[in-house]
């Protein structure tokens, strides 16, 4: 049984540690699956991916540290002293993985903090600034806020790269990101996440592309329209929007 959970552990890993290019060691490796919700001791990543050949390569960045602090200084976390009391004041943004085949697949979505709904997403099969602009530009076709909105999210070079934080500098968004090593600084977009593979996703095995994108956009449907939130007083987030206006 122990031989069996771990041949399934490692294709796991593997996957992981492919789509970090050989860069992730087995403590990333380990965080990751425990954001997937696998539940492993990192001594056990360590051992299944020393028998397997797996070392993480070293990543060289021709930055000083000065040069990068300058960077994040950029993007403070601006939901320290700020709180979402009305819809469009506050979006935050993520990016989970879902396997199709024998790919990974990755999902972009941007919520509505106060309100919780889920303004716009993205599926493509690389993970970069494309991939969350394009969710970003679906929220900004739906609501098309005011300037001065807050857009949250992680470090990623996904949302810190100049793809996308030209384009909310252009539009007046004023970008925020989580802290290092802080991933509860974007509670809202990891919960939704989490209910998504919760409700719907696990256990599912997706062939084709259009199978997954089918249902996560059954899915965003329902988790506006009629998923109730306790947060929201057990109200859908489309239910507080109207009842907020």
């Amino acid at each position: 049984m122990r031989h069996k959970q771990d041949r399934v552990l490692l294709r796991a890993i593997q996957g992981i540690f492919d789509q970090s290019h050989g860069t992730y060691g087995s403590p990333r490796v380990q965080h990751e699956l425990a954001g997937r919700g696998v539940a492993v001791s990192r001594r056990r990543v360590e051992r299944l991916m020393r028998a397997a050949g797996m070392r993480a390569r070293a990543v060289v960045i021709y930055r000083s540290q000065r040069a990068m602090n300058r960077h994040y200084r950029q993007h403070p976390n601006r939901l320290w002293t700020t709180a979402a009391r009305r819809r469009d004041r506050i979006w935050v943004g993520d990016v989970t993985y879902v396997r199709v085949g024998q790919r990974w697949r990755f999902l972009a979505m941007v919520m509505d903090q106060c309100s919780r709904r889920v303004l716009g997403w993205s599926l493509a099969r690389v993970r970069n600034t494309s991939l969350t602009r394009a969710a970003f530009d679906h929220a900004i076709r739906r609501r098309r806020p005011r300037r001065g909105l807050i857009f949250h999210s992680n470090r990623g070079n996904e949302y810190l790269g100049t793809g996308f934080s030209e384009r909310l500098t252009a539009l007046g968004v004023r970008q925020s990101t989580t802290r290092g090593g802080a991933p509860t600084d974007n509670a809202h977009a990891e919960s939704f996440f989490h209910s998504l593979k919760a409700d719907v996703l696990h256990g599912v095995a997706f062939r084709i592309d259009a199978q997954l994108r089918r249902l996560v956009g059954t899915y965003v449907s329902y988790y506006n329209h009629q998923r109730l939130h306790s947060s929201l007083g057990y109200r859908s987030p489309v239910a507080y929007e109207q009842q907020a206006a």
